[in-house]
């Protein structure tokens, strides 16, 4: 899109995501996560009733008295946006394309954690990490990242989720609240998913289209991949291909709620034709 109507789309987006954040967002969101983060305060002699988990081995050792690590809320939290470029995500039956559809969730989020004082930075991602803007404050901070996600073109197409949070790990070391939003048409990103869990508080959005999938019957027909970006033949009218196509969709739905609620993080699927407002609010309301 021109400079002109990416101004325009930005200033929708705008007004649309601080209405979501000043009359519904914010309240759930400050409820939800504020207070979440602890950071060290100092150190004190045991009492009775201490937390054993909490004792500071290395002071107790020098000192020959059992002390304790003692910890405090912070004030100011960190949300990091990680959002999903790459090909498929130019994809949308009913007049959005889950791309926009990222940039206007990311700003309602992002007003939200503006109203309570907090940082918020991107890493856009297509196969690996493509741009990163770090956490700052400010309205033309968060406008800057509306353009981003709507604008930035990356450099590869393909999906890799396993390298994205490796890099999220090494750049953002503080505890922070990461919304993951893509389609995660990937798999084999478990592993490092599970380190990611335990250092930060991981929710993943997975947006989807309904006609994304099952193929529908009509005989040969030529489809087109955006990640890969080329055309292919294939016969829709044979039950085995649309089985498999299917199978493999439902494969990646899965492996996306079951790897990211085992081991603590949250999960939330977003069907692009409708209003998602309602399912931010519903994972809101059930974390509070």
């Amino acid at each position: 899109m021109d400079t002109r109507e990416l101004l325009k789309k930005v200033k929708q987006i705008e007004i649309k995501a601080r209405r979501n954040s000043d009359h519904m967002l914010s309240g759930e969101y400050q409820s939800s996560f504020k207070g979440r983060g602890m950071t060290f305060s100092e150190v004190r002699l045991y009492q009775y009733g201490d937390d054993v988990r909490a004792i500071d081995w290395n002071v107790t050792a020098k000192l020959n008295e059992t002390y304790v690590k003692v910890f405090e809320e912070e004030r100011e939290l960190t949300l990091m946006l990680v959002v999903d470029v790459s090909g498929s995500t130019h994809f949308g039956t009913e007049g959005v394309f889950k791309r926009e559809l990222a940039a206007e969730i990311c700003a309602s989020l992002a007003f939200s954690a503006l109203a309570n004082n907090d940082k918020v930075g991107v890493l856009l991602f297509a196969d690996g990490p493509e741009h990163y803007i770090p956490p700052r404050k400010g309205k033309k901070h968060l406008l800057r990242i509306i353009r981003e996600i709507l604008e930035f073109q990356p450099n590869t197409n393909t999906t890799n989720i396993s390298d994205t949070l490796s890099f999220l790990l090494n750049i953002q070391k503080k505890k922070a609240i990461v919304f993951m939003i893509s389609d995660f048409m990937a798999d084999d990103y478990l592993n490092v998913l599970k380190v990611a869990l335990r250092k930060h508080e991981m929710i993943g959005v997975r947006l989807f289209d309904p006609s994304e999938m099952e193929l529908p019957n009509l005989g040969m027909l030529q489809v087109y991949d955006p990640e890969k970006k080329d055309f292919t033949w294939i016969n829709t009218s044979r039950s085995k291909v649309r089985k498999s196509f299917k199978v493999n969709q439902i494969k990646y739905a899965h492996y996306f709620s079951e790897g990211f609620t085992r081991y603590g993080g949250g999960a939330i699927e977003i069907d692009i034709r409708k209003p998602y407002l309602k399912k931010l609010m519903q994972y809101f309301k059930y974390q509070s």
